[in-house]
């Protein structure tokens, strides 16, 4: 038994609280492998389960954390040893089991991405859950024929997590990258990691009764639902394609059957969560090799566990840009 600090969300009547304990290792449910956590991250769904909202997390107390990445401590499975290098996202991790805000976690070895070579701890990490979804949003208008002639990829929610790594990874696979954000002193930031114009929100989020829009963008990657999904999707080119991923405007979105019938347009839906362990870890492959992204640091900042809190606050704000890593000391 080895004891070790979490982040540990409680959910009483009289609200929400979040410490740093000590548990032990002991108490974490049970699995194939124990790994030791190294670096963690902060995506959307976590501060969910942190603030106690209604049908993240079933059960509290809590320590959530959808990430982690670090090494094998114990393992009763013959894919892992150890001191190997993993990487697990997605699942049940940090909903409704212990997650990566602590500094140990016990998974179903069939959770687990061993850590692709070329690729480090602390990079997997930046990238995350976010930029994993992304580089699936990516890999998903490549498998519909997307190329860099066919002309502008639009990014929706550009400055976010998904959103700044699609930005980086379509810019370095050679395509046009139109980002749109509503946080105005972030261009700088956005055509750093690539982007050759910056959208206002308020361009793409206003109600148009219209069926069909100027064909302005060739593909799409969305990140926020809402009147904006509605626009960018009557605003593609013929045969366009718009990967949609997030729903921080709005789960509902508005549109005729005409974009599609008249267009040929594809909404395509991405899921990072319970996709199979198999096409996460092809995908974990890329993003270490031919989609190796040059610019994380520029998009990350760091944060200890006593940090999480006041993050959780600045993403319910409206606050948060690119990425963040949780590291454990």
């Amino acid at each position: 038994m080895t004891s070790f600090k979490a982040f540990w969300v409680e959910k009483t009547d009289e609200g929400v609280n979040h410490q740093i304990i000590e548990r032990a290792t002991s108490e974490l449910p049970a699995g194939d492998v124990l790994i030791r956590v190294k670096y963690s991250s902060l995506n959307y769904k976590d501060a969910l389960s942190a603030k106690g909202m209604p049908g993240v997390t079933r059960n509290y107390p809590h320590t959530p954390g959808i990430d982690a990445a670090g090494s094998v401590v114990e393992s009763a499975s013959p894919d892992f040893s150890e001191g190997d290098e993993v990487i697990v996202i997605g699942f049940d991790l940090g909903m409704n089991t212990s997650g990566g805000y602590g500094q140990y976690i016990r998974v179903p070895a069939g959770w687990i991405t061993p850590m692709p070579r070329g690729m480090k701890l602390r990079e997997s990490m930046i990238i995350g859950t976010a930029g994993l979804t992304a580089a699936l949003c990516f890999d998903k208008l490549l498998r519909m024929g997307a190329k860099p002639e066919d002309g502008p990829v639009i990014v929706t929610g550009a400055t976010g997590g998904v959103g700044s790594v699609a930005v980086s990874l379509l810019a370095q696979q050679g395509f046009e990258v139109i980002a749109s954000s509503g946080k105005a002193d972030k261009v700088e930031y956005l055509k750093k990691l690539g982007a050759v114009e910056v959208v206002g929100r308020e361009a793409l989020n206003e109600q148009n009764p219209k069926p069909l829009g100027g064909m302005d963008y060739a593909h799409g990657i969305d990140t926020v639902g809402g009147e904006i999904l509605s626009n960018v999707i009557k605003s593609l080119k013929h045969s366009g394609s718009v990967a949609i991923c997030g729903l921080v405007a709005s789960p509902v979105f508005s549109t005729t059957v005409l974009p599609f019938i008249l267009r040929n347009v594809n909404v395509l839906g991405v899921d990072s969560v319970e996709l199979a362990i198999e096409e996460k870890t092809r995908v974990w492959g890329l993003l270490a090799t031919d989609w190796k992204l040059n610019q994380l640091d520029d998009m990350a900042i760091e944060i200890g566990l006593e940090g999480l809190s006041g993050a959780i606050d600045t993403i319910f704000d409206g606050g948060m840009t690119g990425r963040t890593l949780v590291v454990h000391s």
